[in-house]
């Protein structure tokens, strides 16, 4: 008779902290999740947000970091591919960047049903073709045909989506709807459907609007969350982009590797920065400070030059 694999818990392979974040504070590495909210809570623009910043190395909202930048792959159900470039191209604005310079990668088909065999398969050969960090679908409700409020419907089909996270190391956020007047309720528990969809995010973000205020409540799994966090859609010319209402330093919290903290020290200061200075940003001492420093080198995510060192950002 077979066995299941055991293994003593001391010798279980470790995670370091420079692979905690795909977004600092915000969205955790490798981790499946919902961002959900009512109908109009920007629930898409905070999606494609997270997409701009994970693409291009720039921090989410102007203000939460991304460490590792990578490619993205989007499916968008709900909206014509024409607005979603429209939007895309506007959070770009906001955030100092291109369209034309990133990795992200938009799924054109018109349905995609992942409880069809031959859908869920296509699905994952396109990712494990594509390799993407962040793999982003636009509504769950346009995913499927079965009854969300059945548990035992729902639990299959998100079991799916963490299977394909872990056979691909990669994000899979989701996007989902809250019920109708949920205000009063716990912003998981007022996800739409099972309680399946609650348990199953490691990150979670939820949105809210009272009146004009629009709100984000972040849960994550297995990190400390900030304050609900005030955001506001901003407009600027042509630019349409969500961003924080109000500085928040203390919101998120400090980067937790130095890799984290070099990244956010360079980013901040957007030119190029003496190891004396990155020593006394990064609170590190000096042999981690040098050592990381040439492994991030090397890794080809930083240059080196008489100024200092500064970020590079891959297309």
């Amino acid at each position: 008779m077979n066995t299941l694999p055991v293994e003593p818990a001391w010798r279980l392979a470790s995670r370091t902290d420079e692979q905690r974040w795909l977004v600092t504070g915000l969205w955790s590495e490798q981790a499946v999740g919902i961002v959900g909210g009512e109908p109009k809570c920007c629930k898409s623009f905070l999606a494609l947000d997270l997409a701009v910043s994970v693409a291009s190395g720039t921090a989410c909202l102007r203000h939460f970091p991304v460490p590792h930048p990578g490619r993205v792959l989007l499916y968008a159900a709900e909206d014509a591919l024409h607005v979603v470039r429209r939007r895309l191209e506007g959070i770009c604005a906001a955030a100092g960047c291109q369209l034309r310079n990133l990795d992200v990668q938009v799924i054109t088909v018109p349905t995609l049903r992942l409880d069809l065999p031959a859908d869920a398969e296509a699905l994952e050969r396109t990712v494990q073709q594509l390799k993407p960090r962040l793999l982003i679908l636009d509504p769950f409700v346009r995913l499927h045909r079965i009854d969300e409020n059945a548990s035992g419907e729902v639990a299959p089909l998100l079991a799916y989506l963490r299977e394909l996270q872990r056979r691909h190391a990669l994000s899979v956020l989701v996007v989902h709807h809250a019920k109708k007047s949920s205000g009063r309720i716990r912003a998981g528990q007022a996800l739409r459907g099972s309680s399946e969809f609650h348990a199953w995010g490691d990150s979670n973000l939820y949105l809210r609007r009272s009146l004009n205020t629009l709100t984000l409540t972040i849960e994550h799994r297995a990190a400390a969350s900030p304050p609900t966090l005030t955001l506001e859609l901003k407009t600027q010319g042509e630019t349409l982009a969500l961003q924080l209402a109000q500085a928040l330093e203390d919101a998120t919290p400090a980067p937790a590797s130095v890799d984290e903290r070099i990244t956010a020290a360079l980013m901040d200061a957007g030119h190029p920065l003496p190891v004396s200075e990155l020593r006394n940003l990064c609170r590190v001492r000096n042999a981690t400070l040098h050592q990381r420093l040439a492994a991030l080198t090397q890794a080809g995510r930083l240059v080196r030059s008489s100024e200092g060192y500064r970020l590079v950002i891959t297309p």
